[in-house]
């Protein structure tokens, strides 16, 4: 795993070193092993290294072909390279090194854009042809690896971190109205867009080319062509040996790597593969966190490590220091992420920070295999559709009752009558009667009323077939959505931000294809959630874990305002760059009546709370 930033001057200039090493350089944490520029003409490239596979220098980047005409930036791993490397080789191509990133240039310079299509890996690149001054980046298929791209009429900057892109004295940023309307919708932002207007996400699974004539956008894999297109009699062991093979593959390393074992289905199925195919004993983590009121899965974990023989770690990890936590993890995002889950893993990895390189998770086990009541419920949407006669009365009645205002917000959204409207409500907190932008300013919310909180799921409902059933369409929609824009974005930051790189094994191209083609119903069969996993997992995962009922790890974000967070909330709404975006007098009745817990509006001032540190920050 790496840091990767460059840019492009559409006006003939030539980049600045010092610019480019400022770029470099605050991307220091996601490659502490190396670092280089390379410029030509008007194109800046930069390369912050973590070793993974092939440490020696002649591996490190900006990796150039032989001939000195292309050169590579590239931030990720690529699982099959070593497939694609024989076939190179048995082609007539000579390598110099072990690594994965000589493939991925020698493909290139073969295949050109087509050769991407064959990558099954997690990446974001950037090649520049240094006799043409064409430049190509390219987004894994389902977004792993982050690709920030910053226009305007004379500047293309591209970077693995917006922090990067800021580094650049001619880069001039402005609010996005969009973003912060589904930030406070969502907890962030959606689709392509990040805070700033100017700066944009690459899409997934797909290639930008810069050339003179302009700039082309083409998408090299489309997920929405893989839905339900495949029936099987043996959907249970090929769904098995999909996944074991996935493991194999993310095991590639010349660094030991590690799982984190968390005593659910996901990561115990990873450590059973993962032990299983692998000769040395196989390190795995679990994590005890004293501000944790759950029930403890430690002894599950536990279970597991036992049983496949594994190097077992319990990390305890403690809470006392969350507030210095929450402000790096601010920093790592550049922009205000809600989804206060990043708290956790961003301690857990900053407490095994130099032990370990590569941990493998369990990302994508609930998308893909449906792990969420969601896919039961759009599985029997006819029956909920019952309730649109009594829809009037249910939302007039205003019961100051949590689980009478989440029957509500689930209610509304269930009998809607468009899927995208559906799908976008149960994956917001907030509600028709809660608009959360009434906490922003008369001038901001003003803006925002204007926008579309659901604008990004209407464009991906309408790439969809018009035949695709209501389930399988809810499974492609969250490979494209909350699983790219929540938790890939919570993963990638934090935990590059302690220079540890963090495999999805159920997010393999092959497996994540396969999971989409198969029929949406089959995999939540008997309303059983995850149903096919855990048929392909029996015999092989503990029975206890695979009956057992599903357990989330809450965040005490609500509690902590209460308590240790009170002042700093307080003291961050209270300044005057936060007062020029929210309404200070509501913001702060509505604290005081969590507070008081005359009302629980925890995650509504949660994304208050983190907006105004990024305000403030990004300020000072």
């Amino acid at each position: 795993m790496c840091g990767i930033s460059g840019l492009v001057y559409l006006d003939d200039v030539k980049p600045s070193e010092v610019v480019l090493e400022k770029m470099n350089d605050s991307i220091l944490h996601r490659g502490p092993d190396s670092g280089a520029i390379h410029i030509n003409g008007n194109v800046g490239l930069t390369h912050r290294r973590l070793s993974i596979i092939d440490l020696s220098d002649i591996a490190n980047q900006p990796f150039s072909s032989d001939d000195g005409r292309y050169t590579l930036v590239f931030n990720g791993e690529i699982y099959n390279f070593q497939e694609l490397k024989a076939q190179l080789v048995s082609d007539g191509t000579r390598f110099r090194t072990k690594s994965d990133t000589e493939v991925v240039l020698s493909l290139f310079e073969k295949e050109g854009m087509a050769a991407f299509a064959h990558l099954n890996g997690m990446f974001a690149l950037a090649i520049l042809d240094n006799q043409t001054g064409e430049l190509t980046l390219a987004r894994d298929p389902f977004g792993i690896k982050p690709l920030y791209i910053y226009q305007s009429d004379s500047l293309i900057v591209f970077a693995s971190e917006m922090k990067a892109i800021r580094q650049v004295p001619d880069v001039s940023l402005t609010i996005s109205e969009q973003a912060l309307t589904e930030y406070f919708w969502y907890g962030n932002p959606l689709g392509n867009h990040t805070f700033y207007n100017e700066i944009s996400e690459l899409d997934a699974g797909c290639y930008m080319r810069i050339i003179k004539d302009g700039i082309q956008t083409e998408r090299y894999f489309d997920v929405t062509t893989v839905a339900a297109c495949h029936s099987s009699n043996d959907v249970v062991r090929k769904t098995r040996d999909a996944l074991e093979q996935a493991v194999k593959r993310h095991l590639v390393s010349d660094v030991p790597v590690g799982v984190f074992l968390s005593g659910g289905i996901d990561s115990s199925a990873i450590t059973a593969f993962a032990s299983m195919n692998r000769a040395e004993k196989l390190a795995t983590y679990s994590v005890d966190f004293d501000f944790s009121k759950q029930s403890s899965e430690l002894p599950l974990a536990t279970k597991v490590a036992k049983q496949f023989n594994t190097l077992h770690h319990e990390v305890k990890v403690s809470g006392k220091n969350v507030m210095q936590a929450i402000e790096t993890l601010v920093d790592m995002h550049d922009e205000p992420f809600g989804d206060a889950a990043d708290i956790p893993l961003y301690l857990l990895t900053e407490k095994i920070k130099g032990e370990i390189k590569v941990v493998l998770q369990g990302d994508g086990g609930d998308e893909f295999f449906g792990g969420y009541s969601r896919y039961n419920t759009i599985s029997h949407r006819k029956k909920w559709n019952l309730l649109r006669p009594l829809m009037p009365i249910i939302m007039s009645l205003r019961i100051s009752n949590t689980k009478w205002m989440r029957f509500q917000r689930f209610a509304y959204a269930i009998t809607r009558k468009e899927a995208w409207h559906r799908h976008a409500l149960l994956l917001t907190m907030e509600s028709k009667n809660t608009n959360p932008l009434q906490i922003l300013n008369g001038n901001w919310r003003k803006k925002t009323v204007k926008r579309d909180p659901f604008k990004v799921y209407k464009e991906q409902y309408n790439r969809l077939p018009d035949n695709i059933k209501d389930i399988d369409a809810l499974f492609i929609v969250d490979s494209q959505i909350i699983l790219k824009d929540t938790f890939f974005e919570k993963v990638d930051k934090s935990t590059m931000a302690n220079s540890i790189e963090v495999r999805v094994p159920f997010v393999d191209k092959e497996l994540a294809s396969w999971c989409l083609a198969t029929d949406g119903e089959r995999k939540v069969k008997d309303g059983g959630q995850k149903a096919l996993l855990k048929e392909s997992l029996r015999g092989i995962v503990p029975d206890e874990i695979l009956d057992g009922k599903k357990k989330g790890f809450g965040v005490p974000y609500a509690e902590w305002l209460k308590g240790p967070l009170k002042h700093d909330f307080e003291s961050h709404i209270s300044t005057e760059i936060a007062k020029s975006f929210i309404d200070y007098d509501r913001v702060h009745k509505l604290f005081l009546k969590h507070v008081s817990g005359r009302g629980n509006y925890g995650f509504l001032l949660w994304k208050t709370f983190i907006l105004c540190i990024w305000l403030n920050r990004t300020a000072s």
